[in-house]
Parts: C-alpha cells; sequence; structure tokens
C-alpha cells in the first residue's frame, strides 16, 4: 500500500444540539469517511451546548461548522456537508475506483 493510500484524516466537528443540519453533516461526513479514508481516520464531534466554552476557544461563529486538522493545510466548512465532491477537496480524499 502507498504511503498516500495510509494517509489519514483527522477532523472536528462543531454542532449545537440536535438540530436536524448537524445530523445531516455528521451522516454525510461519515459516509465520505467510510468509503474514502484509506487510511485511518478521527472524527471528533463537539457539542457546544453542552460544552459552551469551546465555541469561543475553537473560534466558532456558525455550525455546524467542519474542521479539518490533518493532513494540513487546516480548512473549516459550514453547513450540512451535501456537497460530496467539495467535501472530498477538502479533505484530500479521493473516491474509491470503480470496478
Amino acid at each position: 500500500m502507498s504511503d498516500d493510500a495510509k494517509q489519514g484524516v483527522r477532523t472536528r466537528l462543531e454542532v449545537a444540539g440536535n438540530a436536524p443540519n448537524w445530523i445531516v453533516a455528521v451522516a454525510n461526513l461519515r459516509a465520505v469517511i467510510a468509503e474514502c479514508a484509506h487510511g485511518w481516520a478521527d472524527v471528533e464531534i463537539v457539542d457546544l451546548l453542552t460544552d459552551p466554552e469551546r465555541r469561543s476557544r475553537d473560534g466558532v461563529s456558525m455550525t455546524p461548522m467542519l474542521v479539518k486538522l490533518e493532513p494540513s493545510p487546516v480548512r473549516l466548512v459550514l453547513g450540512s456537508l451535501r456537497d460530496r465532491r467539495f467535501l472530498l477537496t477538502v479533505l484530500a480524499l479521493h473516491e474509491p475506483p470503480r470496478e
């Protein structure tokens, strides 16, 4: 397996309570990672309603907000993560080959 195939992705998804848009964002993120992350994947979900200090510490202005931490550079994405192609680009992942 090449080094690129082993590379992982580390993300943090900042959410607020059980809002429908963040539930969709979690599902979309997990689906893309399950299908396209050919190494390790770390997804931290932070509920800002239960940890309000994180909002100012992490600089969150809107939710849901995805922060791609690794591989660098750090990228921020707002919204429900419905655009699969854009999400793949931000996470530096690729579609699996079709058989």
